[in-house]
């Protein structure tokens, strides 16, 4: 495990932050939001500002009666204007504050694994008091991926801070798509940067229940690898024995390893991607030395799962797994989402075997469970077979919502009869 040892981080302040406090005043409706938690400010929802902010000040929000309301992370860049750090009663934002979050963050963490799991979430963003920021562990290597520029400022505090209390050989810097022209422009950070350590000359290998994965922390998907599934991979794990598989939108392959060592006959990864079915090749390669894997049939293939699922079946599966990426980027995505995972669920459904086990997922935030399950019940119905639920699940305890927006993967359980 990566050590544990305190500091605190040197914030530098710009020439805005030393000047006036930026103040705002807002909309009834943000007041009312604000007051219950919620953690962002919209740019509409700014009544009054008294002067222009930069990109990770800190913002001071007043309601009506011009008392404290809140206080956040301004982004002018943003229609998430600001993000909140502390609401409801004032707080100094130190040093010794940013500490304490992330003490918090880590605890939250105690006893959820042990050395054979050493991929997992530290920092998820909003929920864990880092607005816009998670922080996941590779090994001996930590990838920081920043979703708005207000981290950028004090971008070298937060990386002493991780580093004095965790230890890590590298810091690796990852950024959203929509924030690398600017980290370029203002600050000459880029995506794929090594904050703290060494170079890497490929990719990280780190431990999940004992299974070996790679990661690409420089360039790969997210922050290298999708851990959010893992408990249920781990349940796949669990009802794999016998049964011949198909991991469809495959990517790494995760879920077949689990499948594999299962005691599955077979597994079959499908995905559009000859770059992820390598990478799954190459994840069930390092992992020969487990009987179970070294047993089982491996096979893969390059196609869209869409289309693929959506023939006459060739082959039937005794399980069939259905992780697609985000289908509803936005919120005028979510009715043809929901359309999509439904066609999904009966397309798969003709292609599982009696008594085959479907297991669905959505990572989705723009869907919400109830639409999702409610997706998958219909496509269940039309298949005209018995199905029996065996259960649903959320958010893994690494990857905590503490609001609606964070909300986003969900998954169920199937049972088809004859």
């Amino acid at each position: 495990m990566l050590g544990r040892t305190m500091t605190q981080p040197k914030m530098k302040k710009t020439n805005a932050q030393s000047a006036t406090r930026l103040r705002l005043r807002v909309t009834k409706a943000a007041e009312t939001a604000l007051s219950s938690g919620h953690p962002w400010l919209f740019a509409e929802s700014i009544q009054e500002q008294n002067r222009p902010g930069e990109a990770g000040e800190l913002a001071v929000i007043y309601d009506r009666q011009d008392r404290f309301l809140a206080l956040g992370l301004f982004d002018p860049d943003s229609p998430i204007r600001l993000r909140v750090l502390q609401a409801r009663k004032p707080q100094t934002i130190d040093d010794a504050w940013w500490a304490s979050h992330l003490d918090a963050a880590l605890e939250k963490r105690t006893g959820l694994f042990d050395e054979q799991t050493t991929g997992y979430r530290w920092i998820n963003g909003e929920s864990d008091g880092f607005p816009g920021l998670v922080l996941d562990r590779y090994g001996d290597s930590l990838v920081m991926k920043l979703y708005t520029g207000i981290w950028l400022p004090g971008l070298q505090g937060i990386v002493d801070l991780l580093t004095a209390r965790l230890h890590p050989q590298r810091i690796v810097l990852r950024l959203s798509r929509n924030l690398e022209q600017f980290a370029k422009d203002k600050f000459g950070r880029k995506s794929g940067e090594i904050l703290r350590g060494e170079k890497l000359d490929g990719p990280v290998i780190f431990l999940e229940t004992g299974l070996r994965f790679e990661a690409d922390v420089v360039r790969g998907q997210k922050t290298g690898f999708f851990l959010d599934q893992r408990e249920n991979r781990r349940t796949v794990e669990t009802l794999a024995g016998g049964r011949n598989v198909l991991n469809a939108f495959s990517f790494s392959g995760a879920f077949s390893l689990y499948a594999a060592r299962g005691g599955a006959r077979s597994v079959t990864d499908l995905d559009l991607s000859a770059h992820a079915l390598a990478g799954a090749k190459r994840n069930f390669f390092i992992n020969v030395a487990q009987p179970n894997v070294a047993r089982c049939h491996h096979q893969s293939i390059q196609a869209d799962a869409f289309e693929w699922l959506g023939r006459e079946p060739e082959q039937q599966f005794d399980l069939i797994v259905l992780d697609p990426p985000s289908l509803a980027k936005r919120e005028s995505d979510r009715a043809r989402a929901v359309h999509a995972y439904e066609r999904l669920v009966s397309s798969a459904a003709k292609s599982l075997a009696p008594g085959g086990i479907l297991i669905a997922c959505s990572c989705s935030a723009h869907v919400t469970a109830t639409e999702f399950f409610e997706a998958a019940g219909r496509a269940a119905t039309r298949s005209r077979r018995t199905v029996k639920e065996l259960s649903r699940s959320g958010h893994a305890p690494d990857h905590p919502a503490s609001f609606k927006e964070a909300e986003y993967l969900k998954a169920i359980f199937l049972k088809f009869g004859k």
